[in-house]
């Protein structure tokens, strides 16, 4: 196990109604002046917005809204939402919704705070030294980002689609009520679960050896993310396994599962590029990502991903044919994506071979000539493993 720091303040309220909580968590914190920020207006449609509102005024809360954030959120609207926090100095931001309204928030939040251009902390030209605080209320479970100090940004002009991080992003409290949940579709639900299992997948393949406690957190939160997502795709009210769900998007992504490892994150790498060229939801993208990249790794460590295949999908051991259990477990996973109703091809997210080229193009400018921990890839592993993916 590698030395490590592991630093996860955020304060989380978890359960029904919780909510109603988020006017004395927004005093308790001294906010004067709120940005709510959100995505499509469907808190709206929902009432979230006007419980939200009202727990606010009844404590003198002042607020103004920003809504409108798209998945794989674009720094248009960030840009937007600085200008609005630094012109009525608003002193904290909350975020109801899910990855894409966090991260956005998150970078408004870095902005609102810098006097440079804020895609500065997603170009490398400077590192985030203080924002404002966050606090959400999520309605999504996928992206972990309500406890994570990551945000993921697209840049209009030449569809980069880029990552920042600090501590001081992260955020300061997270309401989670699975019953803001029972109303997503099936779509954007199992999206969210392949997000989380890619969270912890990325962690999971590592060359640091001696990680048995990590493995085990990570192989029982994956194991209790697919018994609970087949029960959600037919039973959207199961309060239990939304509650389960929503619980292990946060456990996948806020750091525990990582401690004391190398990460790799290679797997992200090659997914931005299609949600950020294609507009591919990100859990879909990752979907076909995840079974081409194990297929092409398999052989960097056929034990890790035996052990996989035996602790999570529950493979019947051969010892001595370690490579078939292993790919047992890539092609399990690959028809469990199946059985929730992702896509496991490019084609079926409207990406084909002839692509291929552009995808290199854009990660190569993104990524540099190597990128991942787990395998080093190279452009041309990684166009190998985009070829796999169109099988």
């Amino acid at each position: 196990m590698l030395n490590f720091e592991f630093h996860s303040p955020t304060e989380f309220v978890f359960g029904k109604d919780t909510e109603l909580q988020v006017g004395k968590l927004l005093k308790s914190y001294k906010a004067k002046k709120v940005l709510i920020h959100y995505g499509s207006g469907s808190i709206k449609r929902s009432g979230l917005f006007d419980r939200v509102v009202k727990a606010m005024t009844e404590l003198n809360i002042e607020y103004l809204e920003l809504g409108g954030v798209v998945p794989n959120p674009r720094d248009t609207l960030v840009y937007e939402g600085i200008k609005i926090c630094k012109e009525e100095k608003v002193d904290f931001i909350l975020a109801v919704g899910g990855g894409s309204v966090i991260d956005s928030a998150k970078a408004i939040a870095a902005g609102a705070k810098y006097t440079g251009d804020f895609w500065d902390f997603f170009d490398r030209k400077a590192s985030i030294k203080s924002a404002l605080k966050i606090g959400v209320i999520l309605t999504i479970p996928a992206a972990g980002s309500e406890g994570s100090p990551v945000s993921v940004i697209t840049k209009t002009e030449g569809l980069l689609k880029r990552g920042g991080y600090s501590q001081e992003i992260r955020p300061t409290f997270a309401i989670i009520n699975p019953e803001l949940t029972y109303t997503l579709p099936k779509y954007q639900t199992a999206a969210g679960i392949v997000d989380m299992m890619s969270h912890i997948f990325e962690r999971y393949l590592t060359k640091t050896t001696d990680v048995i406690l990590t493995d085990r957190l990570s192989e029982a939160t994956l194991v209790s993310i697919i018994e609970a997502a087949k029960i959600v795709m037919k039973e959207p009210t199961n309060y239990e396994a939304r509650a389960t769900i929503c619980w292990a998007g946060t456990i996948a992504h806020n750091g525990i599962l990582g401690v004391g490892r190398q990460e790799d994150w290679g797997t992200h790498a090659l997914e931005h590029e299609l949600s950020a060229l294609f507009d591919v939801t990100h859990g879909a993208g990752l979907a076909v990502m995840f079974p081409a990249y194990m297929k092409y790794t398999v052989n960097e460590d056929v034990q890790r991903y035996r052990r996989l295949a035996v602790k999570v999908f529950g493979i019947k051991d051969k010892p001595k044919k370690p490579l078939k259990v292993a790919m047992a477990g890539i092609h399990e996973l690959e028809k469990f994506f199946k059985e929730i109703l992702m896509p496991t091809t490019l084609d079926e997210i409207n990406v084909h071979k002839e692509d291929i080229d552009r995808l290199i193009e854009k990660l190569h400018i993104n990524r540099g000539d190597k990128f991942g921990f787990f395998k080093e890839l190279s452009m041309e592993d990684a166009r190998k493993i985009y070829e796999l993916a169109c099988k």
